[in-house]
């Protein structure tokens, strides 16, 4: 593979992953809008709280999609796996834009909600680890880490580009009823028919130089494959328990946090969560680099100690913040702590591997995870709120990051994808 095929992967790869995170965090960034529209009107946290539930729901799709898209990767390649992907996150956001309101035809609208993100689930089940693979696969040696991070980079942009949306509808197009009315069906249309470009892309994609020699080697993955590097499988898990929980603490929760706990105007919180984004995704490439020079165990350490015992104090702090300066301070501190694990856990998952069951070993354990861990922390931390007991969520971030250390602890310093691997 030459220079140029290199990088027309690498942005193929990431265009489609950049649409698929911008149709999953749509969800997230409209709730506060949308959430009365399929459940009964009620308490405003109770409503976030059932959209939320119906976010975790998703995620349980997601080691079905690691499993199965994982499987076809491995198998039939990583651009066959990544073209699929993005064409059932199409179908779920296609679903959520027209479906009726509760009002409209009552229990039918929660359950074509619910199918909807089932969808989207399979898809991004599969398509961060097909993504990750794919980048780690076509990356030159040197300067595997610096582009690793440009997965979190196009996941962050697609966050980001849906709270911008809400940031223009909010601020220039329209008023807080109309997006509550009907507005908020706009971005999962947009969501929808950007598929069509991303799936010219993808096709347009050359197979990683990795995967092609596995085929002629005839090597062939599977589970009985993926048993033996049943280690690797609990390290991936245990990275990413720590560092999921944390990412959607501070990015995705973060905006509720600021609106439904601390008092903050919707859109002040909106302007504040996009903001810190935009630094969180300048990050990913710098921390990634930085990898390349001193390793990746470093970063990782930096990560695993600074969440474990430091979530708490900032979390406290964040409480407390009296002024949206403040409040933006401390999250992009979090976050800053955050990129040691963001910017490099896809190639340092995809260097537990070989060739024959890398996607499928990083894609399922993972997705596996982050359903119970990462979608599942914006409800533990509504449910703390709504106990009473809304600390609490904090030392629950921390027990996980702790986690994450000790982990990273039982890991060698491989820093490269041997050739042996692949």
């Amino acid at each position: 593979m030459n220079t140029a095929q290199r990088i027309r992967g690498i942005l193929a790869g990431s265009a489609g992953n950049l649409l698929e995170y911008f149709d999953w965090y749509v969800y997230s960034s409209f709730t506060i809008y949308f959430a009365h529209a399929f459940f009964p009107r009620g308490n405003a946290t109770a409503e976030l709280l059932n959209a939320a539930a119906v976010f975790a729901v998703g995620f349980f799709m997601r080691p079905v999609g690691g499993w199965l898209l994982g499987v076809a990767a491995d198998k039939y390649g990583r651009r066959t796996a990544l073209t699929f992907s993005v064409l059932a996150m199409c179908l779920g956001s296609l679903a959520i834009a027209v479906c009726p309101t509760y009002t409209q035809i009552g229990l039918l609208s929660p359950i074509v909600l619910v199918v909807a993100r089932l969808f989207q689930g399979l898809s991004l089940g599969g398509e961060y680890g097909a993504s990750a693979t794919y980048l780690a696969e076509v990356s030159s040696p040197r300067h595997r880490g610096f582009w690793s991070g440009f997965l979190y980079v196009t996941l962050v942009m697609g966050q980001l580009l849906a709270l911008l949306l809400l940031l223009f509808m909010q601020y220039v197009v329209l008023t807080p009823q109309q997006i509550a009315d009907w507005g908020w069906r706009v971005p999962f249309l947009v969501g929808s028919g950007g598929a069509i470009l991303v799936f010219w892309l993808r096709r347009q994609m050359v197979e990683s130089n990795s995967f092609e020699k596995a085929q002629e080697r005839q090597d062939k993955g599977g589970i009985k494959v993926l048993a033996q590097y049943w280690r690797s499988v609990l390290r991936v898990c245990g990275l990413t328990m720590g560092g999921t929980v944390a990412f959607y603490t501070y990015t995705i929760y973060m905006q509720k946090y600021l609106a439904n706990s601390l008092g903050f105007s919707k859109e002040s919180a909106t302007l504040i969560s996009a903001v810190s984004l935009l630094v969180f995704a300048a990050m990913q490439p710098a921390f990634g680099a930085v990898s390349d020079k001193i390793g990746r165990r470093p970063l990782l350490l930096f990560f695993g100690f600074g969440a474990t015992f430091g979530t708490v104090p900032l979390l406290g702090a964040l409480g407390n913040a009296q002024s949206a300066w403040a409040a933006l301070g401390l999250i992009i501190a979090a976050l800053f702590v955050a990129s040691g694990y963001t910017s490099i856990n896809a190639v340092v998952k995809a260097e537990l591997f070989p060739t024959r069951i890398r996607a499928l070993g990083v894609a399922f354990p993972y997705a596996l995870t982050v359903s119970l861990f990462g979608g599942t922390a914006e409800y533990i931390a509504l449910w703390c709120k709504q106990a009473g007991h809304e600390n609490w969520f904090a030392w629950y971030v921390s027990a996980t990051a702790a986690v994450t250390l000790f982990t990273v602890l039982t890991l060698k310093p491989t820093d490269r994808i041997s050739e042996e691997q692949g």
